[in-house]
């Protein structure tokens, strides 16, 4: 396993070569791992019977970049979120704000959420999800520097830094898994609505976004029954899960595939989920696309592990001495939506956020969620 610091300092040579490369921790894991691409070949997903790490954009149309296991250097290394960072200073969020901006910004997205809410009203469609950017000048834009910040503060999150010549370097520490699947068995979420962390997970929630997870539930499961290959679905109760500095509510959902070949179906029948898209989803992205000033690129589109080999060792019990020294092998995906995230280009950075609507919306509430949610990405882009 490589030392951390090595690793970083190799980093730092390989980003001047320009090529393709992904670092990523899992949440709850210490384990730091990394693909470096050894060829300058831009490489795309084609049927998800690829091995490798997967970078999707929101739009469905576009073709996802991967990087392939056998054309990449594999790394791995532990990195504690407790890790000493030497960062001394007090985090100032108000660094590198336009606040002038940000008044014409709040503005333009009000309008935006009240034009949903009342698209809503008007019965076109239950929920939609509705984003924006904002641009943040970042006095020290080194990815590196930015992503061990984001390892550090975010240890419950899947936390990334990526790089490809087509599409600059993105990093995130997003909560909400897309689907997990091993063998032949799948997990997925249902998550939305969002308040303030306080100190507690055992918080009340309102009609709006009780409403909005159901929403979200209710339309996973729906998709799920009428996917042929998936059978066995079963799910939780709805509970509180913290991401940083944020509450939602989640559903654990799970089931099993027929066969590893219906994984590509039941990705494009996840993916956008009503928790970045909205519901009915071709009503909601239609309404997204025609009305949000900005492309969302890769934010609320999926990342993660694609195939990747899994060992398991056998069952250690002394009836079974002759079996001990075997591995069982196994393929693992590890898909999780891009939020929580933001794009670095020439000394600047440029984070995304977004919140569900529906009718009971706020507008003002609405804007206020989006910079709540923007502190998880500015608190890593201080000095």
């Amino acid at each position: 396993m490589t030392e951390s610091i090595d690793f970083f300092q190799n980093l730092n040579d390989f980003l001047r070569d320009k090529r393709a490369f992904v670092v990523y921790r899992k949440p709850g894991s210490s384990s730091v791992k990394a693909l470096l691409q050894k060829d300058s070949i831009s490489h795309r997903l084609n049927d998800f019977s690829e091995s490798g790490f997967a970078f999707a954009p929101f739009n469905v149309e576009a073709t996802p970049y991967l990087i392939p296991v056998e054309e990449s250097d594999f790394f791995e290394f532990n990195f504690p979120a407790e890790t000493s960072l030497d960062d001394s200073s007090e985090d100032d969020l108000s660094s590198g704000v336009d606040f002038e901006f940000m008044e014409v910004d709040q503005k333009n997205h009000e309008q935006l959420v009240q034009k949903g809410i009342d698209t809503i009203k008007k019965g076109e469609f239950q929920k939609v999800v509705l984003a924006r950017s904002e641009k943040v000048q970042v006095y020290d834009p080194d990815p590196t520097r930015i992503f061990r910040k984001l390892l550090k503060k975010y240890p419950q999150a899947f936390v990334y830094l990526w790089f490809h010549p087509d599409t600059d370097y993105w990093l995130g520490a997003t909560p909400e898994s897309l689907l997990n699947v091993e063998r032949t068995r799948f997990k997925t979420m249902a998550l939305a609505g969002t308040q303030l962390y306080k100190g507690k997970i055992d918080v009340a929630w309102g009609r709006k976004e009780v409403e909005e997870q159901e929403f979200v539930k209710d339309y996973i499961l729906e998709s799920l029954e009428k996917l042929k290959g998936v059978e066995n679905v079963s799910y939780s109760k709805p509970y509180s899960a913290k991401a940083g500095n944020l509450l939602h509510i989640c559903t654990d959902i799970s089931g099993s595939l027929n066969s590893q070949e219906d994984l590509g179906a039941l990705v494009k029948t996840l993916h956008p989920t009503p928790a970045v898209c909205g519901l009915p989803k071709q009503k909601a992205l239609s309404f997204i696309l025609e009305n949000e000033e900005h492309s969302r690129e890769f934010y609320s589109g999926y990342l993660g592990e694609l195939n990747m080999k899994s060992e398991h060792k056998r069952n250690s019990n002394r009836r079974n001495q002759e079996n001990q020294q075997f591995t069982a092998i196994s393929k693992k995906t590890d898909l999780f939506v891009n939020l929580r995230c933001m794009k670095l280009k020439d000394g600047n950075a440029r984070i995304f956020v977004g919140g569900g609507i529906t009718k009971d919306s706020n507008a003002a509430d609405e804007w206020m969620e989006t910079v709540n949610k923007s502190q998880t990405m500015k608190s890593v882009l201080v000095k």
